[in-house]
């Protein structure tokens, strides 16, 4: 198959994931486009047999890249077999409130676009401080410290569970 992989990102984990659900789905025979949304919205969904789409969550909303490539492509992506990874640091713990909210980001980013995923998926992000101004450096060391995670300024902190992920493909009935 021809697989599509479009994604947004922050300060670089989600680009990471979606690269490592590129290497996944290559392993397995299949032939694979990564490409961040900012580059993707001319791309012609006709090329591809499936679709990923993978953003983060930032103060409550996914990048509007992402949201204007799914809302002008909708037609074309709910005529595929889809997936939609959301990338967060709440989908690293086990808050059921915040499990809720991520929830409800997802279908808002959904329903706004117009698009129908097969299945959502909530990825546990990182802190990466390396990418991080003071401000934001200082925001999320708060944010840290609010879920008993212990981080090092300047040091980045992984959460994203690979094998999970791996699952997650392995999974997914598209390829």
């Amino acid at each position: 198959m021809n697989i599509l992989i479009c994604y947004a990102t922050s300060e670089g984990q989600t680009r990471k994931i979606a690269r490592f659900c590129a290497s996944q789905l290559i392993a397995h025979g299949h032939s694979v486009e990564v490409i961040a949304a900012t580059d993707a919205q001319e791309i012609g969904l006709s090329l591809f047999d499936a679709a990923i789409l993978a953003g983060s969550v930032h103060a409550g909303r996914i990048q509007r890249e992402l949201a204007d490539f799914a809302e002008a492509h909708a037609a074309g992506l709910n005529t595929l077999p889809t997936l939609f990874l959301q990338v967060s640091l709440a989908a690293a713990g086990e808050d059921a409130d915040e499990r809720a909210d991520l929830d409800l980001i997802a279908q808002g980013f959904c329903d706004g676009a117009g698009w129908r995923p097969g299945a959502v998926h909530h990825i546990a992000g990182a802190f990466r401080f390396t990418q991080y101004d003071f401000f934001k450096g200082w925001a999320m060391r708060w944010i840290a410290s609010q879920r008993d995670h212990d981080v090092a300024p300047g040091m980045d902190t992984e959460y994203t569970d690979w094998a999970a992920l791996a699952s997650v493909l392995e999974s997914w009935h598209a390829p």
